[in-house]
Formats: structure tokens, C-alpha cells, sequence
């Protein structure tokens, strides 16, 4: 019950806000008495840190599947991007602009928890591009992965960038071409061009299927 409890609580507060759901509409939607719920979680900050770290687990396993099917680097991080196009898509910009906002708390737990992993992540993706010889061999790869985590979470910046100018999908992409071409090898840019013309292809393909 207490994981049928998250899941629904996490629908509900990333569909409607995490301000505008109270422990009344959850057991309602449930078909719960309100009671139960507090078995499980006394106060609804609870309920939202637990809702906050499902989300943020389910992520990381989606993150996980990726690095576990041991691509190349390059051909890794395009993956990761598309990932996270799919997700960030999906996802309304207002219950986390409310969670930093209400609940600091718990914003700042998550946001150490996507760091740990982001650096893991990063960290050895740049490792394996040098060992490669895919990426350059004097990169300071904690500079870099740092780098990485804040330039990713900026793109969500809505004054930075304005959505009636950008795209998520177009952001993502502009950002990991800036971010290969300025630590490829020579060969780590043919395999860059070499996807770039691919997809380039395929979505010449989508827009003209006849040719």
C-alpha cells in the first residue's frame, strides 16, 4: 500500500502541483481513507520527500539501463540526450519551480542526489571517451563534469531561456554538440559527424518520407 501510495501521490502532485493536492484528494482519488495514508507518511512533506525520491530513483534506473548497454561514449551521451528529451518533455516546468520554492528542503536533497549521480555518470563517460582516444587526454574531468550538471539544469531556466526562442529538444542538442566538439579527438569528431549525418538523414526522411 505505502508504494501504491507514492505512485499515485507523485501522478497527482507532478499533474497538479505539489500546493494543490492535499491528503484529502489523494485518499479520494485512491479510494482510501485519509487515515491510511498517515499510517504510512504523519504530514504531507513526508509523502512529497518520498514521492521526490521514487521519481528521482526511477530516473537513475532509466539512466542505469543506458550506461549498461556499453555503447561508445559519444554514442552514449546521444542516448542520455534523448532520454532526457523524452523525460524533461514530459514533465511540467511548475511543481518543481513550487518544490524549490515551498519545500527548500527537499529540493536541495534532490538536487545532491542528481549530482552524485550526474558526476558518476559524466565523470566516467570522460574517462572512457580518453581511454578511447575518442576524447582529449588533458581534460580535467572534474571541471568538466561539473560543467556538464550545471549547463544541463540552465536549460530548464525559462528566462534564459526563452521557450518562445528555444526548444528542449533544440537546447539538449545544441548543448551536447557544443559540449563534444569542445573535447573530441580528431577521431572522436569523424564518429560525431558520422552520427550527426545520420540523424540528419533520418529526419530528412521524417519530413520527405518519398525520398
Amino acid at each position: 500500500m505505502k508504494e501504491k501510495i507514492i505512485i499515485k501521490s507523485a501522478e497527482l502532485f507532478l499533474n497538479l502541483g505539489y500546493k494543490s493536492v492535499t491528503m484529502d484528494d489523494i485518499a479520494a482519488e485512491m479510494g482510501i481513507s485519509k487515515k491510511t495514508i498517515y499510517q504510512y507518511f504523519d504530514t504531507k512533506t513526508k509523502l512529497i520527500e518520498a514521492t521526490a525520491i521514487y521519481k528521482f530513483e526511477r530516473v537513475s534506473e532509466s539512466i542505469d539501463a543506458i550506461f549498461n548497454l556499453n555503447a561508445n561514449p559519444i554514442e552514449e551521451l546521444f542516448k542520455i540526450k534523448e532520454f532526457i528529451t523524452s523525460y524533461m518533455g514530459n514533465q511540467k516546468k511548475s511543481p518543481e519551480f513550487q518544490l524549490k520554492k515551498y519545500y527548500p528542503r527537499i529540493y536541495n536533497i534532490l538536487k545532491q542526489k542528481q549530482f552524485e549521480v550526474m558526476q558518476h555518470c559524466v565523470i566516467d563517460n570522460l574517462n572512457r571517451g580518453m581511454s578511447a582516444g575518442l576524447y582529449r587526454s588533458n581534460l580535467n574531468v572534474e571541471f568538466i563534469s561539473r560543467l556538464y550538471f550545471n549547463a544541463i539544469g540552465s536549460l530548464k531556466d525559462n528566462e534564459l531561456f526563452p521557450t518562445k526562442h528555444f526548444t528542449l529538444y533544440e537546447l539538449l542538442d545544441y548543448y551536447l554538440e557544443y559540449h563534444l566538439r569542445g573535447i573530441c579527438t580528431p577521431s572522436g569528431l569523424l564518429l560525431l559527424n558520422k552520427k550527426n549525418t545520420i540523424i540528419n538523414q533520418k529526419n530528412e526522411n521524417k519530413i520527405n518520407p518519398a525520398l
